[in-house]
């Protein structure tokens, strides 16, 4: 063992600090769904190497993934820990891909070292930003799965063509942000919905939005009629409930509309599902889903586009970072209360 991997077995400590689901929520999640636990960190096998987190990201999926049962993924087991893409360092390694000092990111879950063995998992290119940090986050963001999800989302589901008015909700969030700019890139419209004057000033300004509008300042149905008066030719939905039923009522014929998520409905008892569904027949429109993981055979090809166009100043991105891994339940409450501007990190 060289003496690099000495020093950093020596940083470690023999426990691991993980947050772990400790009751599956009903309704709205809670601090007392998780539970703080210390378990002892295990000798490596080969083929395995040690990361010691430096960024969590917290996304919307994490909630469905709470859940008991299937979907698109296996829900999490109560007492294991709270599953999540992180970043961070390898710090021990019996992995010849993943030497110790290599950065990383993939589903490394809310713990403060994880033991890998390189599936799901994917070395960080420091190069692509100024400071390591940096690389981490955008790691998580831009190139990670937010990224990946606007990319493929927007591009392959909503099918944008250039002059079209692309219309997206939860403008303001990781996903969505991309989403708009990626449609402006392509030559398309793009309008934004998000909560409150301080975040479409953001998409206007930052973003280069042609238009938000303000769901919290009532009204939203002339608001879209208004920024949209020739409809909309692709809605990305990250909301659902009655922000998507109001969408539906202002489709242009051909439409395409993509359900991403519903986080307005994550919580919910008795989700609430679209009423004006029927707008898709009058528009002679196509309502379709997105599940990113289908296009991972693609994702090289998704961040290859992405990072020239932040390298080009084309695309921005804007990271809320908590810090503290011990505000790791509160911190992931903020995605459900429309605190958090851009995309949502947790600084362990």
């Amino acid at each position: 063992m060289n003496t690099r991997q000495d020093d950093a077995i020596t940083r470690t400590t023999a426990t691991n600090e993980r947050w772990v689901l400790a009751a599956r929520p009903q309704g709205m999640v809670r601090h007392s769904n998780f539970r703080l636990e210390h378990a002892p960190l295990p000798e490596l096998l080969e083929g395995e190497f040690l990361v010691k987190t430096q960024y969590i990201s917290l996304d919307p999926a994490m909630r469905g993934w709470m859940n008991e049962g299937k979907t698109y993924i296996r829900g999490v087991g109560l007492g294991e820990p709270m599953r999540a893409f992180a970043a961070g360092e390898v710090v021990r390694s019996r992995h010849p891909n993943f030497p110790v000092g290599a950065f990383v990111s993939g589903l490394l879950g809310v713990q403060r070292y994880a033991v890998s063995n390189g599936n799901g998992v994917h070395l960080v290119d420091t190069a692509l930003a100024p400071a390591t940090a940096v690389a981490l986050q955008t790691s998580l963001g831009a190139l990670g799965i937010p990224g990946m999800t606007a990319y493929f989302g927007l591009q392959e589901r909503g099918q944008p063509k250039n002059g079209e008015t692309v219309l997206v909700s939860a403008a303001a969030g990781a996903v969505g942000s991309l989403v708009g700019q990626i449609a402006k890139i392509r030559g398309c419209r793009a309008v934004g919905i998000a909560g409150g004057a301080e975040k479409c000033a953001m998409l206007v300004q930052d973003f280069g939005f042609d238009a938000a509008l303000d769901y919290k300042a009532g009204n939203l149905a002339e608001q879209l009629r208004q920024a949209c008066p020739n409809g909309v030719d692709v809605y990305f939905d990250n909301v659902g409930g009655e922000i998507l039923d109001i969408a539906l009522t202002n489709l242009a014929r051909g439409a395409r509309v993509v359900i991403c998520g519903a986080i307005s409905q994550y919580n919910a008892e008795v989700p609430q599902g679209p009423k004006n569904y029927l707008k898709i027949v009058t528009a002679r429109g196509i309502m379709n889903g997105i599940i990113v993981f289908d296009y991972e055979d693609r994702y090289d090809e998704a961040k290859r586009d992405i990072a020239a166009w932040l390298r080009e100043g084309r695309l921005r991105t804007r990271d809320h970072i908590v810090t503290g891994f011990e505000r790791f339940p509160e911190a992931l409450l903020m995605l459900f209360s429309g605190e958090n501007v851009g995309k949502l990190l947790l600084r362990v």
